[in-house]
């Protein structure tokens, strides 16, 4: 491996590391760690798409002519970004609305970096012994889904309120009562096809 790529695999390592410890310090400030979190995201339609879109990912992997993408990394990265993504975004948002502090932005950053590319790089790493051409390309491709993750699965529904993104509300991660993906599937779509056009061509 040359040696630019063992200098940022070491820096984002180290900047991992320095997350985790973070991360332990201030575990009870990390809506992750938090059952509410957990109730948002397990509501049935989040869970219905995220199978979907999961199973639906890591069975074409293979057949996309990009030899990076295999079913393993396909798979771990649908999980990290239904997981993580809606805490990223929701703490991206809440950071710049002064709703919270900066080192608690620097954790959501790593994770979002670590699930979108840094997991996939180190992967590919340890699969091929080389790090991967694709790590830039699979930066941007990678981060656009798990902004559009993020923000589906974010979406909720309230009697009186309608349809608005769970991290603008002060009690976020707290969910709706209802189940209304009838409601919120017209607002979701365009994330859908989003990632639905960027994967696409890899197939044709």
């Amino acid at each position: 491996m040359e040696l630019a790529f063992k200098i940022y695999m070491g820096a984002w390592i180290t900047a991992c590391a320095a997350a985790g410890a973070l991360m332990f310090v201030r575990r009870r400030e990390i809506e992750l760690f938090g059952r509410a979190y957990w109730l948002m995201l397990f509501q049935r339609w989040k869970l219905v798409t995220f199978l979907l879109a999961s199973v639906s990912l890591t069975v074409i992997a293979p057949y996309t002519g990009d030899p990076t993408w295999d079913y393993i990394d396909a798979a771990f990265m649908s999980i990290l970004a239904f997981t993580t993504a809606p805490w990223t975004i929701g703490i991206v948002y809440r950071t710049f609305a002064q709703q919270r502090n900066w080192a608690i932005l620097y954790v959501a950053i790593c994770v979002w970096m670590f699930s979108s590319s840094w997991s996939y790089d180190g992967y590919l790493v340890l699969r091929d012994g080389a790090y991967p051409f694709t790590w830039l390309p699979n930066i941007f491709a990678s981060g656009v889904i798990y902004v559009c993750a993020g923000l589906l699965w974010s979406l909720e529904w309230r009697e009186g309120v309608g349809i608005y993104f769970g991290f603008t509300q002060l009690e976020w991660p707290k969910p709706s009562s209802a189940n209304a993906f009838g409601k919120i599937i017209w607002i979701g779509l365009p994330f859908m096809i989003i990632v639905a056009a960027m994967i696409i061509p890899f197939l044709l």
